[in-house]
């Protein structure tokens, strides 16, 4: 399982997060924070943490009614942003070897890690180093080479049969597993995810999100009607206007 991946990183660490908005610069904080650390030796390892609020006093009503999280969750069993960064920080660290950060829409899940990694930057040291040293695969722009819209994950859900087996709650560790078992699949599809490293793709019509990542080739892409052919895919065009 991962071979190719494993063949470059120690550690793959699916990851997730629920916030409270998408503007992570300004009013909006993760409130969940998910990950499930996969080992190229088949050990795992798992967190999943509730965060509490300060940055509002309270939920927003569309987000207690996407992912059923509520006030008093939070404020019973949540923990510091600090502890619950320590705890994916560790997850994050294997060793002297190399981790593979995986997220669906992963630029959306960097962007509140690192601003909250950069709030925690006096206790945190290193973090926000060790957070920039990681690849990153995103999923979304894997799945926009294989489905047509949407490409959501519930979506590749449903397109890779796998609703018996896993949900999309709009809850982090949920979603982590998801994430894990729709990767898989795209591996077992078409063997060529270790391409799509450090590759992101945007929608042309909005543009990047957020800050961008040192490591991350931004690149416009579109939506296709099925599986595009492998010199077709977006790994592909970038190579060829290398050349």
């Amino acid at each position: 399982m991962f071979e190719k991946l494993f063949q470059k990183y120690d550690r793959l660490l699916f990851f997730d997060t629920e916030t409270t908005g998408f503007e992570p610069e300004k009013v909006d904080q993760i409130i969940e924070l998910a990950a499930i650390a996969i080992d190229k030796d088949g050990k795992t390892q798992e967190m999943d943490e509730f965060i509490h609020l300060f940055k509002m006093n309270e939920l927003p009503p569309k987000i207690t009614e996407l992912t059923g999280i509520l006030d008093l969750t939070l404020a019973s069993e949540g923990i510091e942003e600090y502890e619950a960064l320590k705890k994916f920080v560790d997850l994050m660290q294997c060793g002297e070897g190399d981790t593979l950060l995986v997220a669906h829409n992963a630029q959306f899940d960097l962007q509140f890690l690192a601003y909250s990694i950069y709030r925690n930057r006096e206790k945190g040291k290193g973090w926000m180093i060790l957070l920039n040293e990681c690849d990153y695969l995103d999923t979304l722009t894997v799945y926009k080479d294989r489905r047509r819209y949407p490409h959501k994950l519930e979506s590749a859900i449903a397109e890779y049969h796998l609703s018996g087996k896993v949900v999309n709650s709009h809850r982090a560790i949920d979603d982590c597993l998801a994430l894990f078992e729709v990767t898989k699949a795209m591996q077992e599809e078409r063997d060529d995810l270790e391409k799509y490293i450090n590759i992101f793709g945007v929608n042309p019509k909005y543009g990047i999100s957020g800050s961008t990542l040192k490591k991350v080739i931004y690149h416009n892409q579109g939506f296709n009607n099925s599986m595009t052919a492998p010199e077709q895919t977006l790994p592909a065009i970038i190579a060829k206007e290398r050349r």
